[in-house]
């Protein structure tokens, strides 16, 4: 029996590979909606407790603002309140400095007072432009300070000026000696000490005695304008109360 020749076509069985990519698609799919769902719900369920949240947020930031601004409100009450208690301070320093000053004003009228009263008493002699007293003390560095008083009691309302000058009468090698005013001010045509008072004034100054010198008197010259007084008084080692 002869062979059949092979035929030119051929039924071959193949499996559906059009379709492979639609189950991976398919499953993609499901788990994005999953996935969006589950964001959603949970977006959903927040939401409410996130508003929540955002309000007590707000409430607490305006509640900061509010403290910060109490605080530098307070910060500048304090150095206000700093600055006036050191004002305070200050103006009663200064009062308590016045009034002692004040206290020891009065007190040197007073002294004043009882003074010019003991000097023109009752039985008291008036006089016209005199020196009542003249004393010296040594200081430390060699010069001699001087206190003299001059008084007037014979016009009380007049007003006596002038100059004063003074020499010092002693012993010097062995010999008498007088120290004149230009010598013990050390100044060559030295001016006199101004005076002007009414009823009495304290005259200081200090003066350089020779090394050598022995003091034994002091010779007092007063010139005004219509007067001239001069006067002699033993050196007397003292300190006196000032006047006016």
């Amino acid at each position: 029996m002869p062979a059949h020749p092979p035929s030119r076509y051929q039924i071959v069985l193949r499996q559906p590979g059009g379709r492979r990519w639609l189950l991976p698609t398919v499953l993609a799919l499901a788990w994005a909606a999953t996935i969006a769902a589950a964001w959603g719900l949970a977006t959903w369920r927040a939401a409410p407790e996130l508003a929540t949240v955002k309000q007590r947020l707000q409430t607490a930031t305006r509640q900061l603002d509010q403290q910060r601004a109490q605080v530098r409100e307070l910060s500048q009450r304090e150095t206000t309140l700093a600055v006036s208690e050191r004002i305070s301070r200050a103006a009663n320093s200064e009062i308590q400095t016045s009034l002692a000053e004040r206290d020891e004003e009065i007190a040197g009228l007073r002294a004043d007072v009882a003074f010019y009263e003991r000097l023109v008493g009752a039985t008291g002699q008036r006089k016209g432009l005199s020196v009542h007293l003249a004393e010296f003390a040594v200081e430390p560095g060699g010069t001699w300070q001087y206190q003299i008083m001059l008084t007037q009691t014979l016009n009380r309302g007049a007003i006596s000026q002038g100059q004063m000058r003074f020499s010092v009468e002693g012993v010097r090698a062995g010999k008498l000696a007088t120290v004149g005013w230009d010598e013990l001010r050390q100044t060559q045509r030295a001016s006199g000490q101004d005076y002007s008072f009414r009823y009495f004034q304290q005259l200081d100054g200090n003066v350089m005695l020779p090394a050598d010198f022995t003091p034994q008197r002091v010779k007092v010259q007063l010139r005004g304008e219509d007067v001239a007084v001069e006067q002699a008084f033993d050196w007397k080692l003292a300190t006196s109360a000032g006047g006016k």
